[in-house]
């Protein structure tokens, strides 16, 4: 990340409204999570402590945003039967819920007929887009931002049709 670019802190604090986020991979290999994802492999125990050194930033920059009235919504599309990986997300998610964010599931078969964009993106209130690229193996490989009206109004659209059908994640069920 250049020195011009901001931090997903700086933006979440200059958004007033709406912070919306749509995952589209089953299977992230961000270098911040593998460790936690190889313990889970091997024992099942996911941490889901709020205030762990793990999560406790994540849960104070969310819940601050919310407290500001900003709705930070997260949906994931999801091929089923669900990769290990999405296992532990979902097991983790009861933090994100924690800390203020809405979450939801959206089977990939349900998903067909939305015209989506071809990356993982945040949309801060309707308005500034930061894509976030990744590898073939889910690696992290940078973000990128724009305020193009027509990538805003993908990114709008896309987010709410996938919102609409999405399972809330206390009623997404993992077999």
């Amino acid at each position: 990340m250049s020195s011009s670019e901001p931090t997903f802190a700086e933006l979440l604090a200059r958004c007033s409204r709406s912070a919306v986020h749509l995952e589209m991979r089953d299977q992230y290999g961000v270098s911040d999570e593998s460790e936690g994802f190889r313990a889970w492999l091997r024992t099942g125990q996911r941490d889901t402590d709020p205030a762990s050194e793990t999560w406790a930033p994540w849960v104070e920059l969310i819940s601050r945003a919310v407290a500001r009235g900003v709705v930070v919504r997260r949906a994931r599309i999801i091929s089923e039967p669900v990769t290990d990986y999405i296992r532990y997300e979902h097991g983790g998610t009861v933090v994100n819920v924690t800390a203020g964010e809405q979450v939801r599931w959206l089977p990939r078969r349900r998903a067909s007929d939305i015209a989506l964009p071809g990356n993982d993106f945040w949309l801060f209130d309707d308005r500034l887009i930061r894509w976030n690229h990744f590898t073939g193996d889910g690696a992290w490989a940078g973000q990128e931002f724009t305020e193009d009206p027509a990538a805003t109004k993908l990114c709008a659209d896309s987010f709410e049709m996938v919102w609409s059908r999405a399972i809330p994640h206390d009623r997404y069920e993992i077999n």
